[in-house]
């Protein structure tokens, strides 16, 4: 039994390893998604997030939508393989989620449509999710314990 790295408790004794398993995945998760929206920033929905970029930015949207569509993928490819710096990766993530709010903002002031978001009601909980973003970040990669270090 041993070798299955059960030990004698049987899963049981997984009971300390699945905190961190399930944070391995989450991130995992994390990158894949990352990955996926800035391959779908440079491609097959560029022109619907450029309707979400807020018209006070002085930059042109489509190089806004270029620019946040190549982070992503760094985002999404560092999660899946930057191990020794998950944390920091995470923390720049988290700010990342911040940093485009609000394009979530613009389109849900402006009652833009986009990505069937064709709602007040869907765009609102669209805002709902961004924090939800944010502590995904945080808690996978383990970033919150940078910000304890730093106190």
């Amino acid at each position: 039994m041993k070798a299955s790295g059960f030990g004698e408790k049987g899963v049981s004794g997984v009971a300390g390893t699945l905190p961190g398993a399930l944070r391995l995945v989450s991130q995992v998760g994390l990158g894949l998604f990352l990955t996926s929206a800035g391959y779908s920033h440079l491609t097959v929905n560029r022109l619907a997030f450029q309707a979400q970029v807020p018209t006070w930015l002085p930059f042109d949207p489509d190089f806004v939508v270029l620019a946040s569509g190549v982070v992503e993928i760094v985002l999404g490819m560092a999660l899946l393989t930057l191990w020794r710096y998950r944390a920091h990766v995470g923390l720049v993530a988290a700010l990342f989620f911040v940093a485009v709010f609000p394009g979530n903002i613009n389109q849900f002031v402006h009652h833009l449509d986009a990505f069937g978001l064709n709602t007040d009601t869907a765009r609102g909980v669209r805002l709902l999710f961004q924090p939800v973003l944010v502590l995904w970040a945080l808690w996978s990669t383990g970033a919150r314990r940078l910000a304890r270090r730093s106190e």
